[in-house]
């Protein structure tokens, strides 16, 4: 079916994700209408989605982290939620780290776990933050940092603060509901602040490339959680546009607005997925495009 669309199928379907996926609070985006003196600000890391259930460190796709027996030594039975991060500007290094089988020593010992959160404290998150402060501090250990939260005072110092993160390096502020229980659901309780919108998508196949890209990549098809197919032609590294993403892989993906249609206006590609090896296959192939 992709061959006679003009698509290049490279690799097969990912494997389906695994049964022990954790059931995380995921974000919405910023609006300026929120009522700001509701929420904590936090930086927001650039890094690997970490999710220690008391026995195992996990993605958020339910893959279990091949760490060192000493990143996680003594860490307490308490569910703890937060960020696998290398520092900023270090995404492709933290990721590289996460995903070896055979864990780098001295690769982990540039990781820091960030503690953002924890699942299975019953109460709100001003109790769950000081909670968790209180945990990584009793666990004593330098790779285990306690996220530090803050309040802001409006919208145009949210704004002011969004600046200096970014031109700092960062890639952009979280803001939590202090008065929200933890729960796995994308809702206002946690919203992202960035400098653009991106979003996720999940890849069908590869069109073929022209000019200067002939025998490459150039673009990928891929569809949105909602179903809707579109193509990403730009973002692309020349080494990707070689070996492109595999069909089933989920991509991560910048854009400007979206058109009338519903689709993403200007899609840039940002990165693969940091637990795309998790990812659910394709379950219906394309007709065509829309």
């Amino acid at each position: 079916m992709l061959a006679a669309l003009g698509l290049l199928a490279f690799g097969g379907a990912e494997a389906a994700a695994p049964n022990n996926t954790p059931a995380l609070m995921l974000a919405n985006v910023y609006r300026p209408s929120i009522d700001l003196g509701a929420y904590w600000l936090s930086e927001k890391y650039d890094g690997v989605r970490g999710f220690w259930d008391g026995r195992r460190l996990l993605t958020r796709g339910g893959t279990e982290i091949q760490a060192p027996a000493w990143f996680t030594q003594d860490w307490p039975d308490e569910p703890m939620d937060g960020e696998l991060w290398a520092g900023r500007g270090r995404f492709e290094e933290t990721v590289s780290t996460v995903r070896q089988q055979t864990p780098d020593d001295a690769a982990w010992r540039r990781i820091r776990f960030m503690v953002f959160d924890l699942p299975a404290h019953a109460g709100v998150f001003n109790e769950r933050f000081q909670a968790y402060r209180l945990l990584v501090q009793g666990m004593g250990q330098p790779w285990v940092m306690a996220v530090p939260q803050e309040r802001v005072a409006s919208h145009e110092a949210l704004g002011h603060r969004l600046d200096q993160m970014v031109r700092s390096g960062g890639e952009g502020l979280m803001l939590h509901r202090g008065d929200s229980l933890y729960r796995a659901v994308r809702s206002d309780d946690l919203l992202k602040v960035k400098t653009h919108e991106d979003a996720e998508a999940q890849v069908l196949g590869a069109v073929p490339g022209q000019g200067k890209y002939a025998g490459a990549m150039g673009a990928l098809l891929v569809q949105s959680p909602d179903g809707r197919r579109f193509r990403i032609g730009s973002g692309f590294s020349d080494a990707l546009r070689k070996q492109p993403p595999q069909v089933g892989t989920w991509v991560t993906y910048r854009y400007r607005g979206l058109h009338d249609s519903g689709l993403p206006r200007f899609a840039t590609f940002l990165r693969i997925r940091s637990d795309a090896d998790l990812s659910a296959p394709v379950k219906t192939q394309p007709t065509g495009l829309r």
